[in-house]
């Protein structure tokens, strides 16, 4: 292998090792296909502003933040349960606000299994009252 051929792929490692520091993994089995496909989906489409473990997410507001955080700071579904068909009404109007989230960030097939991925695993560490 040339030299620079080894530097690419070191640099190539070394780049995908930081990428893996500290990432979380989605825990849907893939033996429940359609929730697994949902996490994946909210993983890629939603992970930037919502918290769900069971999806890898960690949303954008570090968990060190007591006060403040990003505007995109949406709702952490760890703690926070969410109906099925409130899901669907949220991505279809970009949440319920319609402040920040976009409209239609996955549609058809695609949403319904977002909604039922969140509608099964939100809500999972609401504290008891």
């Amino acid at each position: 292998m040339s030299r620079r051929k080894r530097f690419y792929v070191v640099a190539v490692l070394a780049v995908a090792g930081l990428a893996a520091c500290g990432s979380k993994s989605i825990e849907v089995p893939k033996s429940q296909p359609r929730l697994h496909a949902g996490a994946v989906l909210f993983n890629m489409r939603c992970s930037g502003c919502h918290t769900l473990d069971a999806a890898g997410t960690s949303g954008s507001k570090s968990k060190r933040e007591v006060k403040g955080g990003e505007r995109t700071n949406g709702p952490n579904f760890n703690t926070r349960h969410e109906q099925q068909q409130d899901v669907l009404f949220a991505i279809r109007n970009g949440g319920f606000s319609g402040a920040i989230m976009p409209a239609n960030i996955v549609v058809g097939d695609d949403a319904q299994k977002v909604a039922a991925f969140v509608a099964a695993y939100s809500g999972k560490q609401t504290p008891a009252q």
